[in-house]
C-alpha cells in the first residue's frame, strides 16, 4: 500500500492510537469516523493508494465550507492535540480478482484479507500501538431483541485470547459472544493473517455466510485478525443496527469510542448537543428535502 503525504505534512509519532472503520450495514462506522474527524478538528495528512479499493471522489467532507478539496477513498487524518490518527474508508473492497490489478491474490481469503494485511502493514510501519476498529452489525442476526439493551455496545479485544478486556467490561460493554477464535472462519482468518497457509482449509471467506460465520465474514474481523497478527493492541467496538437513517447509531459508536479513549465530547466546543461538530457532508447525506408542492 502506497501513500501520498499532504504538502508540508508528516505523520506525528505521538499519535499512537489509530481509529478506522470496518465497512458494514448502514455505514455506521464511516459516519462515526466522519463525526470524530470533524469534532476533533483533525487534519488530513495523507491519502492511501490501495488497488483493492474501488475508486471514488467527492467534495470536501468536513468544511466548514465546500472549498473544492477532493475527498478520496482512503484518507489519513491526525489530531495531534488528542494523540489520535483516524483512517476514513469511503468505498468498498472489491470481492474478486480482476485482470487490471497489479497485485492479485489467491482464493484463500479473497481481496478483503489482502486489504486488511496491507492496512496492518501500514499501521505497523507508522508505529501505532492501539488500533480501534468500529463496525456495525445486522440487527436481523440477533438471537434476542431486548429493548432495554437495544443500544448495547459489544466488543472484542486482543488483550486476552478469548477476546475479553477488563477495561471494556468496566464500561458496561459485552464481549461479542459470536467471537470464537479457534473455530470455523475465525480460526481460518487468524491463520491467514499469520500467513500460515499450510494449515488453512480451502474455505472461501466470500461464500454464503451462515450462523456465526456472518460475523467472521465482515470486514472488521479481517482487520482485527491482521492487525492483531502484527502484535499491536486491537479493540473492536460494535453495535447492531438496521438500514435507514443511521445518524443516531453513529453518535452511539462515536461516544463509545470517546469513552474508551478517555475523551470528553463536551470539550470539542461544537454547536450540537454534547459538543459535537457535524460534518459538512451530512447536510446532503439523504438528499434535499421533498418538494412540498407535491402534497
Amino acid at each position: 500500500m502506497d501513500f501520498a503525504l499532504e504538502e508540508g505534512r508528516s505523520f506525528f509519532s505521538d499519535c499512537s492510537t489509530l481509529l478506522l472503520p470496518g465497512l458494514s450495514i448502514g455505514n455506521v462506522s464511516q459516519l462515526a469516523i466522519d463525526l470524530l474527524v470533524s469534532s476533533l478538528r483533525a487534519k488530513r495528512v495523507a491519502c492511501l493508494d490501495e488497488p483493492s479499493v474501488l475508486p471514488c471522489v467527492g467534495n470536501d467532507a468536513y468544511g466548514p465550507l465546500p472549498e473544492g478539496d477532493l475527498a478520496l477513498p482512503l484518507e489519513v487524518y491526525e489530531s495531534q492535540s488528542h494523540g489520535l490518527t483516524l483512517i476514513q474508508h469511503r468505498s468498498p473492497v472489491i470481492k474478486e480478482e480482476v485482470e487490471y490489478l497489479s497485485h492479485l491474490v489467491s482464493a484463500e481469503g479473497g481481496m478483503m484479507v489482502e486489504f486488511a494485511k496491507n492496512i496492518a502493514n501500514f499501521i505497523s510501519a507508522t508505529g501505532k500501538k492501539h488500533i480501534v476498529i468500529l463496525s456495525s452489525l445486522d440487527s436481523g442476526k440477533r438471537n434476542q431483541i431486548n429493548a432495554a439493551n437495544f443500544m448495547q455496545i459489544y466488543y472484542i479485544s486482543s488483550v486476552n485470547d478469548d477476546g475479553t478486556d477488563a477495561d471494556c467490561e468496566r464500561l458496561g460493554w459485552k464481549r461479542l459472544d459470536k467471537y470464537k477464535p479457534f473455530e470455523g472462519k475465525w480460526n481460518h482468518l487468524n491463520l491467514l493473517a499469520k500467513g500460515d497457509i499450510s494449515q488453512v482449509d480451502h474455505l472461501n471467506l466470500e461464500d454464503d455466510l451462515v450462523d456465526d460465520d456472518y460475523y467472521a465474514g465482515l470486514p472488521f474481523a479481517a482487520l482485527f485478525a491482521c492487525c492483531m497478527a502484527k502484535g499491536v493492541k486491537v479493540t473492536c467496538l460494535l453495535c447492531y443496527c438496521s438500514e435507514g437513517d443511521n445518524i443516531q447509531d453513529s453518535f452511539q459508536l462515536a461516544e463509545a469510542t470517546c469513552k474508551l479513549l478517555g475523551l470528553r465530547p463536551d470539550s470539542f466546543d461544537g454547536t450540537e448537543p454534547g459538543g459535537w461538530v457535524i460534518p459538512l457532508s451530512w447536510k446532503s447525506v439523504y438528499g434535499p428535502p421533498p418538494d412540498m408542492s407535491l402534497f
